[in-house]
């Protein structure tokens, strides 16, 4: 399995990041990608980067990091991003779940860092939290043959889904396909899994039957488990699939 969102850096896992580790290694989870959230969490996602050869940093300012003037902000990841090679530009996109008042903010802060990826070719990781439509219409602007990406924690409809692979782009399922009132689980079997990528924004949104704990890496396999009784087939093969995918998205 490839785990394509955790935020492996966060205070959480200090305690006992190397064991985290290594369950997720015994479940199954051969390499891991850390979106980045601001300024601070650039130094504690390079130091679990350097100690963990399979866990690789992306860079990029999450949309409620976004501050009023945040050219600075965007100074800083472009300035990372023309020193070394990162493996996306994220986590970046909208979220309107905890304060609309900076919307306009977010919505140039995804467009300029749209642009860093297009310009050093790579992804972009998005996080739309009760914003997708805004979101797909900035991507869908911008879309070209130099931008790709994914849409993490989707919880959309299969005709939201369909829009987003229409655009090239992948989607990100995680613990909420696993949630009995989640409204994601119906939808997966008209979902192209072609498209689908493994997820689990650890430490947060555990899977059931660990909701309401610390998520980590180890718990894909029950996303995986859950992915593959929704598509009817085993679950190695939807890990074969998936895997394929993901290593398309950051190849």
């Amino acid at each position: 399995m490839i785990e394509t969102h955790a935020h492996l850096y966060v205070d959480k896992f200090d305690e006992d990041r190397q064991e985290m580790m290594e369950r997720a290694e015994e479940a199954g989870v051969k390499r891991f990608y850390m979106p980045n959230i601001d300024h601070e969490s650039i130094e504690p996602m390079l130091e679990v980067e350097e100690k963990f050869s399979n866990a690789i940093a992306t860079m990029g300012v999450h949309p409620c990091s976004v501050e009023k003037h945040f050219e600075k902000q965007l100074y800083e990841v472009e300035d990372w991003l023309n020193k070394r090679k990162f493996a996306a530009v994220g986590e970046i996109g909208l979220d309107y779940y905890w304060d609309k008042s900076l919307i306009e903010q977010q919505k140039e802060a995804l467009r300029i860092q749209v642009q860093f990826a297009k310009d050093h070719q790579i992804p972009v990781i998005l996080h739309c939290r009760d914003s997708f439509d805004d979101t797909y219409d900035i991507i869908k602007k911008m879309n070209d043959d130099k931008l790709k990406g994914v849409f993490h924690c989707f919880t959309g409809t299969a005709e939201e889904a369909q829009k987003v692979i229409d655009l090239g782009f992948f989607i990100g399922i995680g613990g909420v396909v696993t949630f009995k009132n989640g409204g994601l689980a119906e939808h997966i079997p008209d979902i192209d899994l072609n498209r689908i990528v493994l997820e689990t924004d650890a430490p947060y949104l555990a899977p059931t039957p660990k909701r309401g704990k610390r998520n980590e890496p180890a718990f894909l396999d029950l996303i995986a488990q859950k992915l593959a009784d929704l598509k009817e087939m085993s679950k190695s093969d939807l890990i074969e699939i998936t895997s394929k995918n993901a290593t398309e998205l950051f190849s």
